[in-house]
């Protein structure tokens, strides 16, 4: 890399930019408990110096990995959100496009797929640096079922959950309040939708419903509209999928 010219935060910038994007290679061959500074630095033709200048310890470099994993498809989630309210969509089909969008992007980046949402790496505990990046999709889904809601699509559920309270503060303000009756529990069956999506894509990135259904494509969008019944949202169906 040429960092004539370059000031010190440039020089850091493009050097972190080069260790992150070895580290991503590594994490398709190695899995992430390949991921050490030697191993980097070698994979990379880099100083172990150079790498440890920007990412000290193996954890610091797993962290901007899994920030840059969680903000990369919450962006991918937003766009598609974006586009699909441009054009006038409904809740439904605003919901069947992001998560069209999450799956498009766990299949096109696996490893960052499995770094986020795969088996606990060992020894590795996420910092709280990662809950803003990590709480871009539920934020989403949120914003979709708010839309729903304000808007009169949605089905009030034949019976709520019964029992105390169950939400933590930030999913109360994530959503922006406790709807009233009948909607009091819409925020914890929308936590039920978005554990249903993650699930899903884990059942098809990892090939366990390959053998099971014809296309996999068409059954992931059944599945998203069977999930949103669970909160009164009807999914548009027959669309076309990539």
């Amino acid at each position: 890399m040429d960092v004539s010219g370059m000031n010190s935060a440039d020089e850091n910038a493009g050097r972190s930019a080069a260790v992150k994007a070895t580290a991503r290679q590594l994490l398709v061959k190695l899995g992430a408990g390949g991921l050490t500074p030697d191993a980097v630095a070698q994979a990379g033709g880099l100083a172990v110096t150079d790498v440890e200048a920007v990412f000290p310890h193996r954890d610091d470099l797993l962290t901007a990995l899994v920030i840059d994993a969680y903000n990369e498809s919450g962006a991918a989630m937003e766009q598609a959100d974006q586009a699909a309210r441009d054009g006038g969509a409904s809740a439904g089909a605003r919901l069947l496009a992001v998560t069209r969008a999450l799956r498009q992007w766990s299949f096109d980046n696996t490893a960052e797929f499995t770094l986020i949402y795969g088996s606990p790496i060992p020894d590795y505990h996420a910092p709280q640096d990662t809950v803003p990046p990590a709480s871009r999709t539920p934020a989403v889904l949120a914003g979709i079922v708010r839309s729903a809601l304000e808007a009169g699509e949605l089905t009030a559920p034949r019976r709520a959950v019964a029992g105390p309270p169950l939400l933590l503060p930030e999913a109360v303000e994530l959503f922006g309040g406790v709807p009233e009756a009948p909607f009091s529990d819409i925020i914890e069956r929308g936590i039920v939708l978005w554990s249903s999506l993650i699930g899903l894509l884990v059942f098809q990135v990892f090939s366990r419903t390959h053998d099971s259904v014809r296309d996999e494509s068409a059954f992931f969008d059944f599945a998203i509209a069977v999930a949103a019944e669970g909160i009164g949202l009807v999914v548009p169906l027959g669309e076309t999928t990539d």
